[in-house]
């Protein structure tokens, strides 16, 4: 096992602070997502191309999840904040993996600095 990881996470970037016997380390996994764009055009036009899009964001969304996942599945226990909807989704996903008895919390939370990630990761465990 791997000790105790707390992870800030958007859809954009993930920061992931272990924290072991033997120290702390902070990690970024960002998903080079772009956010959702808006299309211009007839109606009908604009139906299949979002289709499209969304099916794209869908797929590397998950090609994301799946990194984080695998970097999450060694850890003894998992903290899981973040401002939006990926905190839940990566939750589902966990459960999915058979992880979920390791999550110790999910919390929404703001836009955070490493600093503030890690206070956050090392006041868990305290407590």
């Amino acid at each position: 096992m791997q000790g105790h990881i707390g992870l800030w996470i958007d859809h954009r970037e993930a920061v992931l602070v272990t924290i072991t016997d033997k120290g702390e380390e902070t990690e970024h996994l960002r998903s080079n997502m772009e956010s959702h764009v808006r299309f211009s055009g007839s109606p009908s036009d604009r139906g299949s191309a979002e289709d499209m899009r969304d099916r794209q964001f869908g797929n590397r969304l998950d090609k994301y999840y799946d990194q984080v996942v695998a970097l999450l599945r060694d850890a003894e226990s998992i903290q899981i904040f973040g401002p939006g909807e990926a905190k839940g989704e990566l939750e589902k996903r966990l459960e999915r993996a058979g992880l979920k008895a390791r999550i110790v919390s999910v919390e929404t939370v703001d836009k955070m600095t490493d600093r503030q990630i890690a206070a956050k990761v090392r006041e868990r465990i305290r407590a």
